[in-house]
């Protein structure tokens, strides 16, 4: 693990020091700046105005739902296409520079090369994600909070960016080039959410609960809620140690080759 370790530390330097990535953060605290205040005005306009409208459903007068899980969905917008911008140059890069070639005749194995990689971008997922749930943070000194799903819904918008981060990093092990990873990247990110859509279209009931089963949507909308559910934490780490592992055997063909 101590080639892990050194990979991690390696690649989160290159993250944190790196203009490009506070570059990205302060884009991201731009556009929540611009429409976390749009939210929640809206929500004290419904709250003051409850009485008068008929109809409103009852959880958009709670702000879990009226304020936080939109502005989960904005940032989950925002990791399909950061993610892959972060994660492009992780493999690409090095074998363009041809610094990969003397990666892997270093005394590390392929596994903890993936794994070090993995985890640096873990790390600055994180930092995104940490920069999202400031917001609500903030909010907590003008309005009581429940913060046992408040968090339990950052944790699952999190893990579905680790998700991102493993299939980025194999689409950036496929190739030397950074933007044909990113668009790759991109391409899988966006597939992964319409296969939920063949839950609504198919008649079969066995096809309806695979689809469901293997749905990202439908295992992150209990996490958003506040509900941890086993079934979505296998499902999101069986999706996370496939991926890592089709990367590391890309990683291991190239070190035979």
């Amino acid at each position: 693990m101590n080639g892990s370790m050194i990979i991690l530390k390696k690649e989160l330097k290159g993250f944190y020091f790196n203009p490009t990535y506070w570059i990205i953060c302060f884009l991201v605290s731009l556009v929540f700046s611009w429409i976390y205040p749009l939210q929640l005005y809206g929500f004290a306009q419904l709250l003051m105005n409850y009485v008068a409208q008929q109809g409103i459903p009852a959880n958009q007068l709670n702000i879990h739902y009226g304020v936080f899980l939109r502005q989960l969905s904005y940032l989950n917008l925002i990791l399909i296409f950061v993610v892959p911008a972060l994660t492009m140059k992780l493999f690409a890069e090095e074998k363009k520079l041809r610094t990969f070639d003397l990666l892997l005749t270093s005394p590390v194995t392929s596994l903890q090369i993936v794994l070090g990689k993995y985890l640096a971008a873990l790390g600055a997922v994180a930092g995104i994600v940490f920069l999202a749930l400031l917001y609500p943070l903030a909010t907590a000194a003008l309005a009581k909070l429940n913060w046992g799903p408040l968090l339990v819904a950052f944790l699952g918008i999190f893990i579905v960016g680790g998700v991102y981060a493993s299939m980025n990093l194999f689409c950036s092990a496929l190739t030397e080039n950074s933007l044909v990873a990113y668009v790759m990247s991109v391409i899988l990110n966006v597939s992964i959410w319409f296969i939920g859509i063949g839950a609504e279209v198919v008649d079969s009931e066995i096809a309806r609960k695979i689809f469901e089963h293997v749905s990202l949507s439908t295992h992150l909308s209990s996490l958003v809620e506040g509900t941890i559910r086993t079934n979505g934490l296998v499902f999101f780490g069986s999706l996370i140690v496939l991926f890592c592992f089709l990367a590391e055997r890309v990683v291991e063909s190239s070190r035979w080759r």
